[in-house]
């Protein structure tokens, strides 16, 4: 009789989505197509990033309005659309508008329109127009069935977290040692990072799942860099579309932070790392069948776990 957990395994196991109709890509997704240009300078990313971030609000700012939000000057805005592929700005505008318009008619009254509660119900509203972007996102699993069998197939597998990012590093890698004969977590910085990451590559392994959540760390830009020097193959989970340390990732996944209180939280990163582990299980399921058994045989003996 398998244990709840290796039924999950089996029973949720992903499937391509290509033989469907293609999904319309969410709002961000299409942001994130629209402005992947490798040439933007530091000024017009912040631009980029604001719109990715606010876009609901932003598609109706004046050129004005949305210079003051960013700290840019209005010929900065200007020259952003120019360098996306707009004539101006409200060309560009127009293109916002239509995107956000679209993804509300195709979908209903979003969480902010449909709000009437107070701030915590505000904060439950966000998170769940985060997790229904990336719902769309995931419509087409290739790439993360793809990167879960690089992520599995990786011994050892390095996993990297700081400062605010460590409590999710920490749960994709108490998970993945329950799949993974050898999972490495790397939750300091510095030389301790360069240390840990060498290692790691002369091993025998290939990536690194790095996760960098708000506010971005130094640190962990230094620490990709070093694993990318290295040799290491770096798959990134963050709430950036754009910017250094998604130009130094050979595969991003970028989900929405809660942002409305004081500290943020994280329901569509911890579905994403959820994804990958399924991916990962269904990679070797050989493999992960034993690595369960063997856990629960040993959980059992000495009595880890509280019955139910």
């Amino acid at each position: 009789m398998p244990s709840p957990q290796q039924a999950r395994a089996q029973a949720s196991a992903i499937t391509s989505a290509k033989a469907g109709q293609e999904p319309e890509p969410s709002p961000t997704a299409q942001l994130r197509a629209l402005f992947d240009r490798p040439r933007l300078s530091p000024g017009q990313r912040r631009i980029a990033q604001y719109l990715i971030e606010h876009i609901t609000e932003a598609a109706f700012l004046s050129i004005t309005d949305l210079a003051d939000r960013v700290g840019v000057s209005q010929p900065s805005v200007t020259r952003f659309a120019s360098a996306v592929g707009f004539s101006g700005y409200p060309a560009l505008r127009e293109k916002l508008q239509s995107i956000t318009l679209g993804a509300r008619s195709g979908g209903g009254a979003g969480p902010a329109e449909e709000f009437r509660g107070n701030e915590l119900q505000a904060a439950v509203d966000a998170e769940i127009e985060n997790l229904e972007n990336l719902r769309r996102d995931l419509a087409d699993t290739d790439r993360v069935i793809e990167v879960g069998r690089a992520l599995s197939a990786s011994t050892p597998l390095t996993v990297l977290g700081l400062r605010i990012s460590v409590s999710l590093a920490e749960y994709f890698a108490y998970a993945a040692r329950r799949i993974h004969p050898d999972v490495r977590l790397v939750t300091l910085g510095g030389s301790v990072a360069y240390d840990a990451l060498l290692q790691s590559r002369e091993a025998g392994g290939t990536w690194v799942l790095a996760f960098s959540m708000p506010r971005h760390a130094q640190e962990t830009l230094t620490a990709v860099r070093v694993a990318r020097s290295a040799g290491l193959k770096v798959a990134l989970i963050t709430d950036l579309a754009l910017g250094p340390l998604v130009d130094e990732a050979d595969v991003t996944f970028a989900t929405g932070t809660g942002s409305r209180l004081v500290f943020d939280s994280y329901a569509a990163p911890g579905v994403m790392c959820a994804a990958l582990l399924q991916a990962m299980t269904d990679a070797d399921p050989e493999r992960t069948q034993a690595r369960l058994e063997d856990y629960e045989q040993v959980a059992d003996e000495h009595h880890f776990f509280l019955r139910d």
